[in-house]
């Protein structure tokens, strides 16, 4: 390995280097590498095709459409469907997807690459009826070689086979199909390797950060010596450091060159979850003169440190991971990655204080962790769900043996320059921690982990974590991870003496938002067993959003946090769930077809307890009462109050006031019972006898009207960009009707289509791909796609016996 050592010049000297490494060559740069956008007019078949890989075989009756695609988000929910309710209650099947593509003549000599980012699951990809391989794993990315099998100048097809047929095989909604990004990569013989830079900065400071950069070329051309330029850019585009030109070379018959770079930059700006900066590193490859190659690798300046007794720091400054665990769907849009639903799910957590993701259970979108670094969240990145024993019966235990090191490598590979990832996970609740099989398996999957990235810890998720767990006795993880046990917390050091301590998964409350049972302080706890009815259950499957139930397994929200926060050693929690999820309909099964753990709903309407959550994670003023004030007369009622910045909250009912609260000891909330009249409830929060914040809720009248809200009424015309529009039922007033359930029309005129509508409602088995949706105790959701042709777009809704609401949404170029 070469390396060359730069120091930022303290003269302009730096910039006549940045004009030599990069004006002279500008011109061909482009002539290097391109990145094409693979995901449009690709013809797709529901079920299995003979032949579906030869040429010859007609695809013109085929569906013609656009990926990223889930196939299953479309079709009918029943209890019937091999995923059970567990799995989203939706089908599965085989399909096919082909696409007939022109590579210029002009690339001939170059290397051509196929790139899929996730394809769920068992994919068979074909160009030109040569086969190139096959990947079991539903969420790993993976390139093949198209070069030799190509006609250039004239047509190519390529044939893509997605066997999600074999069901279950997942313990939660997997989608199906090419559900992420395709990327059709061109480069020259010699040019950076898939996956092929990797970014550390192992001494960083206020004063001074150092950047090593080590960089993978692969050289299919016999070239003996290749030029190495690198520059660095902060996040303006502004070129601040240069690490001169290095000659790497290779031995004869080498195909692949590694070289070395090392920077040095003073006063670095460092990436924090509050200030997420970045800069980026633009390397050359170059040889006779001429550019080969041109390949930009992130880099977020950051050092942490997970401590045994002072728990978890980031640049210095001691914190806790303020995490929640997700799964990949995205409600409505099915497991189909889309870059700005994503966006809007990690604005929301931001906003209730949220800093951490764990990406449960699996390898994530790639564009979920760009948002990540964007956005300044720490991500756990989560490899498996099992590793040799089965959790659903046909799951990836199938394949573990075969695939788990190419799939791990490729996993690291792929994510390792992101700044925001600063745990791997190798495995939840995995069914061998009590098995000696584990003290095996865990070195193996850490010693991979290590052989490609040192900087990040390694942990696993574990639902047994005593001292019989075998993983945990291998010595393999740094971090000593608990699902749930959020009792045994306190006494982690008398059963780990010195370890490190990192709450992977945690409290698992149950929530239907907007549904409430009195008293508030009884807690309900599920039985533990899924073929037991869920204790004091409600007929049509709703679960009190109170915060007072939980399964036997886990704690209420409030609960989790009251320990979490009690002790420096722990690092930090990730909360079962951010969001609800498609699947996995825990506590009750069919009718239910997705979960109640999320802080938000499916639909992405926060539940109450996100404002517990905000007025102990954030600095912003908070306060909120609940519930709704629509009840029998004279019906005992529980309100709640989540609140800070403020000693006491004073409660009004109809004007008079009926008595000040004040939190005490470990109080996360304040709560007023009382007898149901019609009117108003008022809640005034005061800080030294100052008001702070005030909240009126109006007992609502019968439905009167729609209001419809768009979250951006200014949207791309690139054809994926989002609006989501929230439809609220309202009184003549002007109040959300609380119990409103209309079934509410809705019609698109413009360049744009209705991607999707959903309510929140777990038991609700209307199709997600439809111009209509009942409101679920008040509200709905219908998300609108731009395509590509700019201009205006009319949204309006229409329900029997209400006035009707049109919003206009703007798509640019």
């Amino acid at each position: 390995m070469s390396v060359f050592k730069s120091f930022v010049p303290k003269t302009a000297g730096l910039f006549g280097l940045l004009f030599f490494l990069f004006t002279s060559s500008a011109a061909i740069a482009q002539q290097g590498r391109t990145v094409a956008d693979f995901d449009k007019g690709w013809h797709f078949h529901l079920g299995d095709v003979t032949g579906g890989e030869k040429a010859s075989v007609s695809d013109a009756n085929w569906r013609l459409l656009n990926l990223p695609h889930d196939w299953s988000i479309e079709g009918k929910f029943s209890k019937d469907n091999p995923a059970t309710p567990e799995g989203g209650a939706l089908p599965g099947g085989i399909g096919w997807y082909r696409k007939t593509f022109t590579v210029p003549t002009a690339s001939k000599g170059k290397l051509v690459y196929i790139d899929f980012d996730g394809v769920y699951q068992k994919s068979d990809v074909w160009i030109n009826g040569h086969h190139l391989g096959f990947r079991p794993n539903g969420y790993i990315s993976f390139r093949y070689e198209l070069t030799p099998y190509l006609n250039f100048g004239g047509k190519n097809t390529i044939s893509v086979k997605v066997d999600n047929s074999v069901q279950p095989n997942s313990r939660w909604y997997s989608g199906s199909g090419i559900y992420r990004n395709v990327w059709l990569v061109t480069t020259n013989k010699v040019a950076i390797d898939h996956w092929g830079t990797y970014v550390t900065t192992p001494e960083v400071s206020q004063q001074e950060a150092k950047i090593n950069l080590q960089v993978k070329v692969k050289n299919k051309d016999g070239a003996s010596a290749i030029t190495i330029k690198t520059v660095l850019y902060d996040a303006a585009g502004k070129a601040i450091a240069g690490a001169g030109a290095i000659v790497a070379k290779a031995n004869e018959g080498d195909s692949v060159i590694n070289a070395g770079q090392v920077f040095i930059l003073k006063k670095p700006i460092l990436w924090s979850v509050n200030n997420p900066y970045q800069y980026k590193l633009v390397t050359q490859v170059v040889k006779n003169a001429k550019v080969l190659d041109e390949y930009t690798t992130p880099v977020g300046i950051r050092y942490f440190n997970f401590d045994a007794d002072k728990g978890f720091s980031l640049n210095g400054q001691p914190m806790k991971i303020l995490g929640v665990c997700d799964h990949h769907d995205l409600g409505s849009l099915g497991a189909a990655v889309n870059t700005r639903a994503l966006e809007r799910q990690l604005q929301m957590l931001k906003a209730m204080g949220c800093n951490g993701i764990r990406t449960s259970h699996n390898p994530p979108a790639p564009e979920l962790l760009d948002l990540c670094d964007k956005m300044g969240f720490i991500v756990m990145d989560e490899a498996f769900d099992c590793w040799e024993w089965k959790k659903a019966t046909f799951d990836y235990h199938l394949y573990f043996k075969e695939w788990h090191k190419k799939d791990l490598e490729d996993q690291v590979l792929r994510d390792r320059n992101h700044p925001s990832v600063m745990i791997w996970s190798i495995g939840n609740e995995i069914p061998q921690q009590g098995d000696t099989s584990a003290l095996r398996i865990a070195p193996e999957l850490a010693g991979i982990v290590h052989s490609l990235d040192k900087t990040r810890p390694i942990t696993t998720a574990n639902d047994r974590p005593d001292t019989s767990n075998k993983i945990i006795k291998s010595g393999a993880i740094d971090l000593i991870g608990y699902n749930y046990h959020e009792f045994d917390y306190a006494k982690f050091h008398d059963r780990y003496p010195g370890k490190k301590f990192i709450a992977t998964e945690t409290t698992s409350g149950l929530e239907t938002r907007g549904h409430y049972d009195m008293p508030s302080d009884s807690i309900r706890v599920w039985p533990s067993r899924y073929d037991k009815p869920f204790t004091d259950g409600n007929p049509d499957n709703s679960v009190s959003a109170y915060d007072n139930v939980r399964p036997a397994w886990g704690s209420t929200h409030e609960a989790t946090w009251k320990v979490m926060k009690k002790y420096d050693f722990l690092s930090g929690m990730f909360i079962w769930t951010g969001f609800d999820y498609l699947g996995e309909p825990t506590p009750y099964s069919w009718p239910s077809r997705s979960s109640y753990f999320g802080i938000i709903d499916l639909a992405g309407f926060p539940k109450d307890v996100f404002y517990m959550y905000q007025s102990e994670w954030t600095n912003k003023t908070v306060l909120h009462i609940f519930p709704h004030w629509n009840w029998q007369v004279g019906k005992t009622v529980d309100i709640w109050a989540y609140y800070n910045h403020a000693d006491e909250v004073e409660l009004y009912l109809n004007g008079k006031s009926v008595g000040i609260k004040k939190k005490t000891g470990d109080d996360l909330h304040v709560m007023w019972r009382l007898k149901y009249e019609p009117g108003t409830l008022k809640a005034v929060s005061r800080k030294n006898g100052k008001v702070v914040l005030t909240q009126v809720i109006h007992t609502a009248g019968k439905p009167a009207k729609i209001e419809l809200i768009a979250d951006r009424k200014n949207i791309k015309a690139n054809g994926s960009d989002l609006s989501f529009i929230t439809v609220k039922i309202l009184d003549k007033d002007g109040n959300v009707v609380p119990d409103a359930n209309n079934l509410v029309n809705f019609k698109i005129n413009g360049d744009a289509f209705i991607a999707g509508v959903d309510n929140g409602d777990p038991v609700s088995h209307d199709s997600f791909k439809v111009n209509y949706r009942k409101a679920f105790n008040g509200l709905a959701l219908a998300i609108v796609q731009a395509k590509e042709k700019a201009g205006i777009v009319t949204f309006s809704a229409t329900s029997k016996g209400l006035l009707p609401a049109v919003i206009t949404i703007q798509t640019k170029h």
